[in-house]
């Protein structure tokens, strides 16, 4: 009996609220969400909370935000498998008075004399099916499961999107706990009922859960469902090899949000995670619908690459208006304890720093000196630059700067540049020695930007402080 009423695409992202959303699963549900959009279907969000012990509130929270920051909307909930229960039960119920499930009497210490006879025997622990077509008395005190009517004979195919044909013998996979037994349903059975009433078409899941689906696909089938298309994605590893895991850093998406990534850099660098077309490295979000086909994707693990998400994040912070960017490096400089809303204009900031900021993180660092006093000078820069005879160039700078009107990047830069011509020195010579003195350190972007934004004030009460540091040091001397 076909459910599904058309066939539109309508895939889902299912994750366990046991933590918050790390890159495995933003990759999936970026992966199951282009699907979707690619072939004009719908992404459906499903909180599979079954694990009462771990779920939490939080953890939900930091899903929702997670897809919220990356820009991955759902067209259908969340819905919640806590809510369900009463909808498996009638499920279970149906599969029992159809002959294809039973109840199950075993205790655990029955079922652990089981599996040490069977390790004994050189067997693969399972469950023996001593209850399939058990006609007895119930024992008394004992809270039966329920377990599914596994077929005995034949084999389960699965023609996954990726990895091509899957085959599962059925003698290899024994009856399934479906009930447990305080009621509660398991995991393999909630997703079951679940893709089947929400109509999935395409279940795109990593491949830790291959040995789910011939289980899954057995149960559909008994209820007389119309299969799914199943893709699984590889793992994705970290740059030693292992398992992505929180001893590699951010693996929580909203660290990276964090530590100044940009969520299109982010999703840019997802994508790229087992699947490319051609050599293209930038994706806008319409291409990446446009281009994007699950059948594509590697079949290997993909590593995990600081590096190139950094270079992924630096062209999207060039790339980005600096007026957008302006709010987010606030926060950054909030992070940082850092008091700006007195100094200049953020977007100002964003716009001369933007070409050497991998993160915006990195780039509140490198902008703190216009905000508020550094504590002491970059050491090698005050070594090289705040020499003996630089006071003299502070004071014939100094003059000139103390009048300037207006303080404008242009007429700064016309400032320094008759200044030095006047002692004869190269533009570079003058101009090295002021950025330590005005930013604490021997790079900054061009010197009349940088005045401009550190301002008049602070420009000249940073001269005369670098003034003194160097005539301290001639004194010691």
């Amino acid at each position: 009996a076909p459910w599904r009423s058309s066939m539109i695409v309508r895939t889902r992202f299912a994750p366990s609220p046991t933590g918050y959303l790390h890159v495995g699963g933003a990759r999936t549900a970026l992966f199951a969400w282009l699907y979707a959009r690619h072939h004009g279907g719908q992404l459906i969000l499903r909180i599979e909370d079954t694990d009462r012990e771990r779920s939490t509130a939080a953890s939900i929270d930091a899903i929702l935000d997670g897809l919220a920051w990356l820009g991955l909307d759902y067209d259908e909930g969340p819905f919640y498998q806590s809510e369900r229960f009463e909808r498996y039960r009638e499920y279970a119920t149906r599969l029992l008075d159809e002959g294809l499930a039973y109840r199950c009497y075993c205790t655990r210490e029955e079922l652990e004399h089981m599996r040490v006879e069977q390790r004994a025997r050189g067997d693969k622990p399972r469950y023996d099916g001593r209850h399939r077509n058990f006609k007895g008395t119930p024992p008394k005190g004992v809270d039966p499961v329920i377990r599914f009517k596994n077929p005995l004979e034949g084999e389960v195919v699965v023609d996954d999107i990726i990895r091509g044909r899957m085959a599962f013998a059925n003698s290899e996979l024994d009856d399934l706990v479906i009930v447990r037994p305080d009621g509660t349903p398991t995991y393999n059975f909630t997703v079951v009922v679940d893709d089947l009433e929400m109509e999935i078409s395409h279940v795109i899941r990593g491949d830790d859960h291959i040995n789910n689906t011939p289980r899954q696909i057995n149960i559909l089938r008994a209820l007389g469902a119309q299969l799914p298309r199943y893709a699984h994605l590889p793992m994705i590893l970290a740059p030693d090899g292992q398992r992505l895991s929180k001893r590699h850093g951010a693996v929580n998406v909203m660290q990276f949000r964090a530590q100044g990534y940009l969520p299109d850099a982010l999703v840019n660098y997802l994508v790229r995670l087992g699947w490319s077309h051609g050599d293209q490295e930038i994706f806008s979000r319409a291409e990446m619908i446009e281009l994007f086909e699950v059948a594509q994707v590697n079949r290997a693990a993909a590593a995990f690459d600081i590096e190139k998400l950094q270079w992924l994040n630096q062209h999207y912070i060039k790339a980005a208006e600096p007026v957008a960017l302006a709010p987010l490096l606030g926060e950054q400089l909030d992070a940082l304890g850092v008091e700006h809303r007195e100094g200049p204009a953020l977007a100002e900031v964003v716009r001369v720093l933007r070409e050497r900021a991998k993160t915006l993180h990195e780039m509140a660092q490198n902008s703190v000196y216009f905000f508020r006093e550094f504590e002491h000078y970059d050491e090698p820069a005050a070594k090289k630059f705040l020499k003996p005879g630089v006071d003299e160039i502070f004071r014939k700078l100094r003059e000139p700067l103390a009048v300037l009107e207006p303080w404008s990047a242009a007429a700064i830069h016309e400032t320094i540049a008759a200044a030095a011509e006047d002692m004869g020195l190269k533009l570079g010579k003058v101009a090295q020695p002021l950025r330590v003195a005005v930013s604490g350190r021997s790079f900054s972007p061009p010197i009349d930007e940088t005045l401009a934004l550190v301002g008049k004030e602070r420009t000249l009460a940073r001269l005369d402080r670098a003034t003194a540091y160097v005539n301290q040091k001639n004194y010691q001397a």
